[in-house]
């Protein structure tokens, strides 16, 4: 059973499209679909595909991405929980790939946009943060800022529900003791919608995370109970 999160905000021109291709890319396998959307102000529930497999969280106040992403983890069914953007930038067909580094033994995913289709100047800004972040939490991944992972549904013991959680998932199921490891995956340019993050506004917040999560990740006990007989 597989479960795809997707976070949510004022996507109404991409959600049905983005359904369907999750549906073609995962074709013959057991999964849902699990959509949080963070408090739209436009018609993105209203155009939500009707389906069995197809169920929806909806916040009650724009909580961001980090939280969105943490309430859908937690709700997933599925023995593998599928991480995207709600923008189709992530390619679903890059989905088998993924799963198929699991089923090599690691525990976590990471894709990491080996030809990302974004403006020079977000290129620059993303690479120059992903580098102090990896050194800094000891990751070892290059691209966090690609939301495109999969990951064994027990790593979700690694979350803390806080605002910029999403940047850190390979740093905290890392320090869990979890294997990780990443792969290039195909990034698209938006074609519908627009850009919800800006470099500015986040650059501070995300250097005091990066702090916080480098004293959680000191702090961090893992628990492993021995089989019974």
């Amino acid at each position: 059973m597989l479960s795809v999160v997707v976070p949510l905000y004022n996507e109404e021109d991409n959600v049905a499209p983005l359904c369907e291709e999750i549906s073609a890319a995962l074709a013959g396998r057991e999964f849902e679909i699990v959509l949080v959307d963070d408090k739209s102000t436009d018609s993105t529930v209203s155009r939500i595909p009707k389906a069995p497999n197809i169920r929806v969280l909806e916040f009650l106040k724009n909580t961001g991405q980090s939280g969105a992403m943490y309430a859908g983890i937690h709700a997933a069914h599925g023995d593998v929980i599928i991480l995207m953007d709600g923008d189709r930038q992530n390619n679903p067909a890059d989905i088998p790939r993924l799963l198929a580094e699991l089923d090599r033994g690691f525990d976590l995913v990471c894709g990491y946009r080996a030809e990302r289709k974004d403006t020079f100047s977000k290129r620059l800004t993303s690479k120059f943060a992903n580098a102090i972040r990896s050194r800094f939490t000891k990751d070892g991944v290059r691209d966090t800022g690609c939301t495109l992972k999969a990951m064994r549904s027990q790593c979700k013991e690694a979350f803390i529900p806080f605002y910029g959680m999403h940047r850190f998932i390979p740093a905290l199921i890392k320090g869990m003791g979890y294997r990780i490891t990443e792969i290039p995956v195909n990034h698209r340019p938006r074609v519908a919608g627009v850009s919800k993050y800006g470099f500015g506004n986040r650059a501070i917040k995300a250097t005091m995370d990066m702090f916080a999560v480098r004293w959680i990740l000191s702090r961090q006990i893992q628990i492993r109970i021995k089989p019974s007989a």
